[in-house]
């Protein structure tokens, strides 16, 4: 994730932010614990990541992200990422092995951390996994940097990849960012001040 002025963040308008975690059953992100802690203290409405792998079992998934992320107040709800990577680029794992790894990790999730979280999607996981199925009640985070969501209900659109903001620097040059469908108002019913 790179270092992080996040005093900086604020005062360019960023209210929330997501901050990467873990990925599948061992990696978890170095800056995270830095990231976090400078979120809080910057005023920035802070959830946590996890990257989803479809080679490990969900409940090791969870134990890594639950051993990462403490349960803060105030913080917004995990996130399950759920991209493609590696050889799924190509070919896509099967709706049935995808549910074996998510269903029990999102179980563990909402157990901990007392709320549903929130699915980040592109068009292809959305539409391959979750459209018509069992999982209407988890908040949707889209990733559409080109146009507008085509996904119902969305609740966090990803609208860029390439963002430039002052006080970060990491291996990738640029930043994503993200709106909340709504206003603060709505915002703060749905996830507090």
């Amino acid at each position: 994730q790179g270092a992080v002025d996040w005093k900086k963040m604020a005062e360019q308008g960023v209210d929330f932010a997501f901050i990467k975690a873990t990925e599948g059953s061992a990696l978890r992100d170095r800056q995270f614990a830095a990231n976090w802690q400078g979120a809080a203290e910057a005023g920035v409405r802070a959830g946590a990541y996890h990257f989803l792998s479809y080679d490990s079992p969900g409940e090791t998934q969870a134990e890594n992200f639950i051993q990462q992320v403490p349960l803060t107040p105030g913080m917004l709800p995990p996130v399950v990422d759920m991209e493609f990577y590696g050889p799924y680029l190509e070919t896509p794992p099967e709706r049935e092995q995808v549910r074996a790894v998510l269903d029990p990790l999102l179980e563990a999730l909402e157990a901990r951390y007392g709320v549903k979280p929130i699915l980040y999607v592109t068009y292809r996981s959305y539409y391959r996994y979750l459209a018509g199925g069992d999982y209407g009640a988890y908040p949707i985070w889209c990733s559409s940097p080109v146009v507008f969501p085509l996904v119902p209900g969305w609740q966090f659109w990803q609208y860029s990849h390439s963002a430039r903001l002052q006080g970060y620097q990491g291996q990738e040059e640029r930043i994503d960012l993200n709106i909340f469908r709504g206003s603060r108002a709505q915002f703060q019913r749905l996830y507090g001040p």
